[in-house]
Parts: structure tokens; C-alpha cells; sequence
């Protein structure tokens, strides 16, 4: 009895963790959802934040669990998964969220939790646990949803200029002021419905490997679903202030068309890797977005060394969530 009762505290810690992260990863990214609206002046920060955290949590009706599947089962084998493992991961995403909040660096929260589930396994049971064809999937979207954010966020500009070429800029301002709400909502609809299925899939992973669900399970409990939805809207509602003004002003300056167009580029993105699984970065794929719009006005109108930067946090963040999850283990080893 006294093992089975230790055995569920530990679950419900590291629950408990994994909605921290799930807060944490709202008030981490709030910056994704909100800094072009709040930057071009459509929306006040306080506006936008909530705004942005009622789209996260509507999320939850729109979108299939296919994100977090393959967290929780397409990453590394659940059977190798035990409260060790998880532990390990969450402590090295969380850490690398937070070193990066501190130093107000739009990085990945996606994937500091996704080098954190790899770093954690190999420390425990090498490389032959790991699922090549969900690790490559998700790595390679490291470089595709920026690029495609790039993509259409430029097209989108490029678009939206010869369809209002004959009309003047203030007509134009008027407009985009409104339809910029349609964009940031899309945006945050995208973001909550990507990101809070990462932290289902994690806690799903928990549940599986500590026999309170099975493997064979189509999806995983409500519960896990609904708190952590609510704990990515609320992370939002309370925002990342520090990241706003990295993402909506550094990088390059946004009127209302290049912030609907930037908003736009970027949740087409996101749904699309969410209908295919695929866990990637809303920081990655606005960045992208923001600087594909800033490019069509001329090169000069993007900070490129504010980008430059902000990709190096992209490089480092899988390796370096890696190996604090792995050292998180061992650690681990001796608590529970």
C-alpha cells in the first residue's frame, strides 16, 4: 500500500510539473500571439492578452489530439518511459524556458520539451528507444515552419499591396485595424491548438508508463486535456512581457497590413503542422512570418542580427534542454 500510495504522489508531482510547464509555456509564448496586434497599436497589451488566451482555449474544439499523440507515443517508446524519464524531461524544458524568458529570447518551448523527452530517454536507455520518424519530423520543421511562415507571410503581403494598390494608406490602415483581430485570433487559435498538445502528450506518456492508462488508448483522459488548455490560456492571460517588444518591434517594424499578413502567414502554418502531428515552434513559425513581411518592403527594413540571434536560441535549444533533462535523471534516480 505504502509503495502504491509513494507511486501516485509521484504521478501527481509530476502532473503538477507538467501543467507548470504548460503555464509557463502560455506566458512563454504569449509574446507569439500578441505582439504583432499590440505592437501595431490594434489592440492594448492587457486587451490582447486576454483576447489571445479565450482563442487557446477554444482551441480545444477545433482540433484532433494529433500533436499529442505523437508526444506521447511517437517520440521515444512508451515502455522505456518510467516517472524518471519524465521527470528528466520537464526539469530540462523548463529550465531552458526559463533561461530564455530571463534573457527575453523568443525560443522554442516545443522544442526544449521535445530535446528534454530524448535527453531523459537516452540517459536512461540510449539511442535504440528513440522513434526516428517522429524525432525527424519534428527537427525537420525546426526549418520548414519558419521558412514557411516566410513563405506565405510574404505572399500574403505581396497580395494584399496589388489588391489595394489604387487605395490610399489611410483607407488601408482602417481596414487592416480590423481585420488584423480575424489574424490574432487565427493565430492564437493555431498556437493554443499546437502547443497545449504538447503537455498532454507528456502527461499522456506519464500516465501510460505508470499504468493509469494504456498504450493501445485512442486519446488520453479528459482531464489532461481540459487543465491543460486552461493552463495554456492562463499562462497567456498573465503574457511574457519581456518577448513582446523583441518579436514586435526589434526584429522589424509592423503596421496593422504587415501584422494581419505576418498573423495570417503564420496560423496557416500552424494549422497545417497540427493536421499532420507535428509538434513544432509558434516562435519559430511568427519569427518567420514577421521577417518575410519586414523583407518585401526592402532588406534593410529586418534587424537581421536580432534574427541572427534569435536563431542560434533555435539551434541550441533541443542539444541544450537534452542535456539538462539527462543530468535531471540521474537526479531523479535518487528522489523518487
Amino acid at each position: 500500500m505504502e509503495i502504491a500510495q509513494t507511486a501516485l504522489w509521484v504521478v501527481v508531482l509530476l502532473v503538477a510539473l507538467a501543467v507548470l510547464f504548460d503555464f509557463m509555456n502560455g506566458f512563454h509564448d504569449a509574446a507569439n500571439s500578441i505582439a504583432t496586434v499590440v505592437s501595431t497599436g490594434v489592440l492594448k497589451p492587457t486587451q490582447a492578452v486576454v483576447f489571445a488566451a479565450f482563442f487557446n482555449v477554444v482551441a480545444y474544439f477545433v482540433f484532433h489530439l494529433s500533436v499529442a499523440a505523437t508526444v506521447g507515443k511517437g517520440i521515444v517508446q512508451p515502455g522505456v518511459v518510467d516517472v524518471n524519464v519524465v521527470f528528466g524531461a520537464l526539469a530540462g524544458a523548463i529550465t531552458w524556458n526559463v533561461v530564455t524568458w530571463y534573457y527575453g529570447i523568443p525560443s522554442s518551448s516545443s522544442h526544449a520539451l521535445i530535446g528534454g523527452i530524448v535527453g531523459a530517454a537516452l540517459a536512461k536507455a540510449g539511442w535504440s528507444v528513440l522513434i526516428a520518424g517522429g524525432i525527424l519530423k519534428t527537427v525537420l520543421f525546426i526549418f520548414v515552419s519558419p521558412l514557411l511562415g516566410f513563405l506565405l507571410g510574404s505572399l500574403m503581403m505581396v497580395l494584399v499591396a496589388w489588391v489595394f494598390r489604387r487605395t490610399g494608406p489611410r483607407k488601408v490602415d482602417k481596414w487592416f485595424r480590423r481585420l488584423q483581430l480575424l489574424s490574432a485570433g487565427a493565430y492564437s487559435l493555431g498556437h493554443g491548438g499546437n502547443d497545449a498538445q504538447k503537455t498532454i502528450g507528456i502527461i499522456w506518456l506519464l500516465l501510460i508508463a505508470t499504468g493509469h492508462a494504456a498504450a493501445s488508448d485512442a486519446a488520453p483522459p479528459l482531464w489532461t486535456i481540459v487543465i491543460c488548455y486552461m493552463a495554456i490560456g492562463l499562462g497567456t492571460m498573465f503574457g511574457g512581457w519581456r518577448i513582446v517588444k523583441t518579436m514586435g518591434q526589434k526584429i522589424t517594424k509592423l503596421k496593422p497590413v504587415g501584422g494581419f499578413c505576418a498573423e495570417t502567414g503564420g496560423a496557416l502554418t500552424l494549422f497545417l503542422a497540427t493536421a499532420l502531428g507535428i509538434p513544432v515552434s509558434t516562435t519559430h513559425t511568427i519569427t518567420g512570418a514577421i521577417v518575410g513581411v519586414g523583407s518585401t518592403q526592402r532588406a534593410a527594413a529586418v534587424r537581421w542580427g536580432v534574427a541572427g540571434n534569435i536563431i542560434w536560441a533555435w539551434v541550441l535549444t533541443i542539444p541544450a534542454s537534452a542535456l539538462v533533462a539527462a543530468l535531471a535523471y540521474w537526479v531523479s534516480r535518487v528522489l523518487f
